[in-house]
């Protein structure tokens, strides 16, 4: 069974940092693509960084420069490291593993940023 557990949520100032991991079990790490989505209150979920089973990243453009995506296959964990953090970026940030057809997500982690 394919768990995805994200951690590191929490509360932070503007302009703060956080932290955030998808540790991954159940199944082979390396194999599957992997993102970040969040989806504040009212919101769609929207897509907020990708990493491909290479290591090769890609972001979304209100994240860029401040956002970083890594993945430790050995340690079946992705990881997204947020500076700078902006207010309305409060959400719910929740991982992804996909492969071919199937799609997997973890239930999700609070960040708050107060102003």
């Amino acid at each position: 069974q394919v768990q995805l557990v994200e951690s590191g949520g929490g509360l932070v100032q503007a302009g703060g940092s956080l932290r955030l991991s998808c540790s991954v079990s159940g199944t082979i790490f390396a194999i599957y693509a992997m993102d970040w989505y969040r989806q504040a209150p009212g919101k769609q979920r929207e897509l907020v960084a990708g990493i491909s089973r290479r290591g090769d990243p890609n972001y979304a453009d209100s994240v860029k420069g401040r956002f970083t995506i890594s993945r430790d296959n050995a340690k079946n964990t992705m990881y997204l490291q947020m500076n700078s953090l902006k207010p309305e970026e409060t959400a719910v940030y929740y991982c992804k593993a996909r492969f071919g057809a199937s799609n997997y997500w973890g239930q999700g982690t609070q960040v708050t940023v107060s102003s």
